[in-house]
C-alpha cells in the first residue's frame, strides 16, 4: 500500500508537536473530500539527522514524500493541506503510470 511519507524536523519536543497537530488537522481536513493513503510519520530528533534536509535547526521543518516543504517555521494548516494535495497526486500519478 502506497503512504504518504512524513518526515517532522525539529530538536526540542514542543515543536515537532505543534507541526503533527497542525499536520493532523490538514490531514483529517483532506479525508473529508479526498482518499488520501494513511501517513507514515517519522520525527528527526538530532542535529545530525535534520542537516540531511536542511542547515536550519533551530526551528522545525517537514518534509512530505522526500521533499522539504517548509523550513525553519510552524507551517500554517493552508499551506500543510496544499503540500499533501500535491503529494496525494504526485502518488496517483507515479501509480498510474
Amino acid at each position: 500500500m502506497t503512504t504518504l511519507a512524513i518526515k517532522i524536523l525539529a530538536l526540542k519536543k514542543p515543536q515537532r508537536y505543534a507541526v503533527r497537530r497542525t499536520l493532523m488537522a490538514a490531514y483529517q481536513h483532506l479525508q473529508e473530500e479526498l482518499l488520501l493513503p494513511p501517513l507514515q510519520i517519522e520525527e528527526l530528533t538530532t542535529s545530525a539527522e535534520i542537516m540531511n534536509y536542511t542547515q536550519v535547526t533551530v526551528y522545525p521543518s517537514l518534509v512530505i514524500n522526500e521533499r522539504l516543504v517548509c523550513v525553519g517555521r510552524f507551517p500554517k494548516k493552508e499551506e500543510v493541506l496544499a503540500w499533501l494535495r500535491e503529494a496525494a497526486e504526485g502518488l496517483k500519478t507515479t501509480v498510474n503510470q
